[in-house]
């Protein structure tokens, strides 16, 4: 014969039960005093049952979450089960997100209290808004081939377009000096057709580069080494270049996008100098809780962002009509600095300059 009474035996029976579930039960009266906690849910707070069960308010065992959770209690009270996420903190401080569910204990009509069961879905979530991460890289990625498609279609349509066009032209010219001109135009279409390809092969073997091997790299050393590559583009400018960049500064990155970044920017800086100045350019890096920001600010042309803001850095996109401008730096500037996990804005005023500024996670 059992030693329990019947109810007894089931009370035993179903706090064995829910001992032995890794989701986290309790049962709060309509006073909102603890009747039952599981196992998971003691030690999710860190309690023991008999200072918890019969003794302790929902509001003292929530503390600060208690009015955040308000709305869902008293929709429980009123008789409504009631669900939601929440970061809830473990005893160590830890905050982990958690999926609730009150569940309404009615009895001839009243509430008698309501059974709370609450998951913990954090690993769950950390996936989730990794998977919406992808499918915004995703998302982007398409954009861009999209864009590049366009690109290629439009530039090799013209060029298709224009060489029929003087073919048919050097067909019906009668003199010398007239196909001498034809073939001039040939000429120069066939320079801009393999600098078109040249440009568009460049984007490709920037996004289709696979490997990209991450190891430390003294950011000043890197400035210094790019200011050496284009130091026949700042002489002949006479170029001011400000280097404040501390020499222990370490990104742990891609060598060869970082070299390119710096390349690209400090280039800008140089070709779109003001004509009535000379160029100025300071380059500065510092050190924050969550990576390593590099400005680079110049005193040229700037950029009129309310016009080309969200253009600025599409393909092809050309701002100051310089003939040696091909929208392309920028593109794959974005593009290597999303690669690296890391962001690009730009700060910018219409004849005052430009600063441009990457944070390196």
């Amino acid at each position: 014969m059992s030693p329990y009474p019947n109810s007894r035996r089931i009370e035993f029976l179903a706090t064995l039960v829910t001992d032995h579930i890794t989701a986290m039960i309790a049962y709060w009266d309509q006073d909102l005093i603890c009747r039952f906690a599981n196992a998971s849910y003691l030690k999710w707070f860190g309690k023991r049952s008999e200072d918890m069960v019969d003794k302790i308010t929902l509001r003292e065992l929530l503390g600060p979450l208690y009015e955040k959770n308000l709305p869902y209690i008293e929709g429980a009270l009123r008789g409504d089960a009631q669900t939601f996420e929440r970061e809830i903190p473990l005893p160590t401080g830890e905050l982990r997100y958690s999926l609730a569910n009150y569940f309404p204990d009615i009895e001839d009509g009243k509430v008698m209290g309501f059974f709370a069961h609450v998951a913990d879905v954090h690993e769950m979530k950390l996936l989730e808004k990794e998977l919406t991460r992808s499918n915004q890289v995703i998302t982007e990625q398409n954009k861009q081939l999209k864009n590049f498609a366009n690109i290629v279609s439009h530039n090799l349509r013209s060029y298709s377009g224009n060489l029929d066009s003087l073919l048919q032209l050097l067909d019906l010219v009668e003199t010398e000096d007239e196909k001498a001109i034809i073939l001039n135009y040939l000429r120069d279409l066939s320079r801009g057709f393999s600098a078109t390809v040249n440009h568009l092969t460049e984007i490709v073997n920037f996004q289709n580069q696979q490997e990209r091997h991450h190891v430390s790299c003294n950011l000043l050393q890197f400035v210094n080494e790019t200011i050496t590559i284009l130091k026949l583009q700042i002489d002949s400018c006479s170029a001011i270049i400000r280097v404040k960049v501390e020499s222990k500064l370490v990104l742990t990155t891609n060598p060869a996008y970082l070299e390119s970044i710096l390349h690209n920017l400090i280039t800008n800086a140089l070709k779109y100098r003001h004509p009535q100045r000379r160029p100025d350019i300071t380059i500065q890096a510092w050190k924050t809780d969550d990576g390593i920001v590099l400005d680079i600010r110049d005193n040229g042309l700037g950029i009129d962002l309310n016009k080309h803001g969200k253009s600025l850095f599409g393909m092809n996109q050309t701002f100051h009509g310089n003939a040696d401008a091909h929208g392309i730096g920028l593109y794959i500037t974005k593009y290597q600095v999303d690669s690296l996990g890391g962001a690009i804005v730009v700060e910018s005023e219409v004849d005052l300059g430009s600063t441009f500024r990457v944070t390196f996670n």
